[in-house]
């Protein structure tokens, strides 16, 4: 059987589908199974040994030949590659205008999606020869564990322990994290200020000031985590970090990945590298403001979620710019204790009585 994931993007998305990926290599050792990515977001899935194929898509220059009619050459390439295997299905885990056009282009005699409530574009579903229907209140892993249950009559995982993200690590990604933490000492947190959405964004001056207290209460140093484009975000979190125990660190993808395996603890909001830490299973602080941790935070009962819940504008939120942005407006000393609770859970030390410093 040949089987096309139809995966684009972000490297969150990307990371969610990971457990139906090994669910359907577990299920189905024989088949063939290739993934169509972005190339942004591919680095996590290179030499991954569950995959065939990795084929990497450009919907921007596909659709723009497609539309105007132009023979380029990018997309003529695309569609070859898409085209090279005869695909028994596809599964668009996407759930986009763009994602069922790839599934349907790659000439798949049978696409599954998920019903027309699931979908982040309804309108994809014409696109679509099978839809799945999903229940209410359902994680996005689970979520796309049920789409490959449905479409494949395999067995998935029923506990969150047997979900497994297989992400292959090399030398090179060791060596990126030994040079990373020298000079630093042994136990430390990763604290990442950076997201896709202005509104999904903590105050970058608090993840300063949440550097001391973790000095201050665990002897942790705070490694500041930061993407492209992220430098002043990172740079403003330093500033405001008085003890000199915090440093602004970049590596690829799988380089944080390996640096994530290793920390004592991470915060952040639901952005890539968030995603990344739960699947290398680092205790976590999330963050979430508008969006919802029961759908994209961790699947794990241990981490902790700080949120607002006093707040009357979270239902159904989802906003990229608010006039009001009060939903991550939240004290340093409450995560500090969440951090307090989530060290607790993973038997690190923790102090007697927490006190806030400065």
């Amino acid at each position: 059987m040949h089987i096309l994931i139809v995966k684009l993007g972000s490297i969150g998305d990307v990371v969610h589908t990971l457990p139906a990926l090994a669910a359907m290599r577990r299920g189905l050792p024989k088949a063939e199974i290739s993934w169509a990515v972005e190339p942004g977001s591919s680095e996590i899935l290179r030499d991954n040994p569950f995959l065939d194929r990795l084929i990497e898509i450009d919907t921007k220059a596909l659709r723009r030949g497609l539309m105007s009619g132009e023979t380029l050459r990018a997309p003529r390439q695309q569609l070859r590659l898409l085209r090279a295997s005869a695909f028994d299905l596809a599964l668009d885990f996407q759930g986009l205008l763009k994602s069922a056009m790839v599934a349907r282009l790659s000439g798949a005699r049978r696409v599954y999606g998920f019903g027309r409530d699931s979908l982040r574009e309804p309108a994809s579903r014409v696109l679509l020869h099978h839809k799945v229907q999903i229940p209410d209140r359902l994680h996005v892993i689970r979520k796309n564990l049920a789409l490959v249950k449905s479409a494949l009559n395999i067995s998935i995982p029923g506990d969150e322990n047997d979900f497994e993200f297989p992400i292959t690590l090399n030398s090179t990604h060791e060596r990126e994290v030994e040079e990373t933490i020298r000079g630093t000492e042994e136990r430390y947190a990763i604290l990442n200020p950076g997201g896709g959405w202005p509104t999904k964004l903590w105050s970058a001056e608090k993840f300063g000031a949440l550097a001391d207290e973790l000095w201050n209460h665990f002897g942790l140093h705070s490694l500041v985590t930061h993407g492209p484009g992220e430098d002043t975000l990172a740079g403003r979190a330093l500033s405001a970090s008085r003890s000199g125990k915090a440093r602004a660190v970049s590596l690829s993808l799988k380089g944080f990945y390996a640096l994530a395996r290793q920390a004592q603890v991470y915060v952040g909001g639901d952005t890539g590298p968030t995603h990344l830490a739960i699947a290398a299973r680092t205790p976590i602080v999330g963050l979430f403001g508008p969006t919802e941790w029961w759908r994209n935070g961790s699947p794990y009962a241990d981490d902790v979620c700080v949120e607002r819940n006093d707040i009357g504008c979270r239902v159904d939120c989802h906003r990229r710019s608010c006039s009001q942005w009060i939903c991550m407006d939240i004290d340093v000393e409450r995560v500090l204790h969440a951090v307090t609770e989530r060290l607790r859970r993973a038997n690190e030390t923790t102090p007697a009585e927490l006190v806030t410093i400065g």
